[in-house]
């Protein structure tokens, strides 16, 4: 019996994707259930996933744009695979045979050591003494060496030609100028139509700041071992940084706003989106109601998110939504950008990385671990009091994390009522 295998759709309003990948090659026999493809959109990767056992036909080729719903592939039922260990043991052994080929191919007797068997090549092909010491030792010749390569691409000629015989004798030194091209996936298509219309359709300014890091960094240290032990997790930065950028949304929530048909949205809760690098490009997914998260539910939530995002497993949903952005260019080695904002929110908060730097302390010069933040905001929306104000109140938390607890407030002004 031959079954169909159409390609799945991502979600609501996409009609096309890519194929990214194949996982297994045409004519394989796979197992039911067994990950066969990488399906990618402009929102997120999805597994293409064997129905049946049975031989495989690829019909769609690797890297092609097609509809949702075209027959990627068939599986023929009637050609059932052998057990996995079995299958895994036959390739195994098959990949031991083609390198014991592959040896005895390169090792073939000489007639004489260090001479080549075929004197046209012998006399022509000169070797470097250390190559001849290696050929000499393993017992290969240049007849050997040349049968080895097995076949002479154009690289090869462009370079005899480029040395032009070499007739004055010396060598000359040889870069490679080859050009690799490949085409945009759909989430780079994506993002790129959503940078320019970031550009074009925002009143995108920047601001920023310094934060001294010395008591975050303290904190991690004093208590890294407890709180792993405890929770199962390690206390990085991000954690601080949402929740203060949490507690500062709260405070200034035109920051936490975004522009819909003429109308100012202001959600009453926080979702924080997260800029995570992947291999096939930058992908977002939202950590919702931070607002009510303490510092160990938001490390895990991070953590959980930006595995699924290296495994291109996340879901229309984890990539939807958000009402406010981090990014953080310091793991990176960044020392100061201009973040852009990923619409339709109106703000994102650029990391950078942590440079110990001389600064004033009580009339003081002393070297603290900083860092420059940078807040992108969208000014049609945001006055520059609102925005410096934000930016500077979640400097006070990280400077003070202590504060967090008290909901951003100085605990002694709370205590004294004032």
């Amino acid at each position: 019996m031959i079954i169909k295998i159409n390609i799945p759709t991502p979600g609501e309003s996409i009609t096309e994707v890519d194929l990214a990948r194949w996982l297994v090659e045409d004519g394989d026999l796979v197992m039911k259930d067994q990950e066969i493809a990488e399906v990618e959109s402009d929102k997120a990767t999805l597994p293409l996933i064997a129905e049946k056992s049975g031989k495989l036909k690829i019909l769609v080729k690797e890297g092609e744009t097609v509809k949702v719903g075209t027959v990627a592939c068939t599986i023929d039922t009637n050609r059932q695979p052998p057990d996995a260990k079995a299958g895994e043991k036959t390739k195994q052994n098959k990949k031991d045979a083609a390198s014991a080929k592959k040896i005895a191919e390169i090792k073939k007797p000489v007639v004489e050591k260090g001479l080549s068997s075929t004197k046209d090549a012998g006399s022509t092909i000169r070797v470097t003494p250390l190559a001849r010491k290696m050929m000499d030792k393993e017992g290969l010749s240049v007849d050997d060496i040349v049968k080895g390569l097995r076949k002479i691409t154009s690289q090869e000629v462009r370079k005899i030609l480029d040395r032009g015989g070499e007739a004055s004798g010396i060598p000359q030194q040889l870069s490679n100028r080859n050009v690799r091209k490949e085409s945009l996936s759909q989430l780079r298509k994506k993002l790129a139509k959503r940078l320019i219309t970031v550009k074009n359709e925002t009143a995108m300014l920047t601001t920023f700041n310094e934060v001294d890091m010395s008591r975050v960094m303290e904190l991690r240290k004093k208590y890294q071992e407890k709180f792993t032990e405890k929770h199962g997790v390690k206390l990085g930065l991000m954690s601080f940084f949402v929740k203060a950028v949490t507690i500062a949304l709260q405070e200034f929530p035109r920051v936490n706003s975004m522009l819909e048909d003429e109308q100012i949205v202001t959600p009453q809760y926080v979702d924080i989106s997260i800029a995570v690098q992947t291999e096939k490009g930058l992908m977002v997914p939202v950590l919702r109601n931070t607002e009510v998260m303490s510092l160990a539910a938001i490390e895990k939530g991070i953590l959980d998110l930006a595995e699924k995002a290296r495994k291109f497993r996340l879901s229309i949903e984890e990539m939807s939504g958000g009402t406010f952005s981090i990014t953080n260019g310091g793991v990176f080695g960044s020392m100061l950008s201009t973040p852009i904002i990923n619409p339709p929110q109106s703000g994102i908060l650029g990391m950078h990385n942590i440079v110990e730097r001389p600064v004033a302390v009580n009339g003081r010069v002393e070297v603290r671990p900083v860092m420059y933040v940078a807040l992108s905001y969208d000014h049609r929306i945001i006055d520059g009091r609102d925005s410096v104000s934000f930016l500077v109140k979640v400097k006070e938390l990280l400077e003070a994390p202590e504060k967090m607890i008290f909901g951003g407030h100085d605990p002694e002004r709370l205590l004294l009522e004032i």
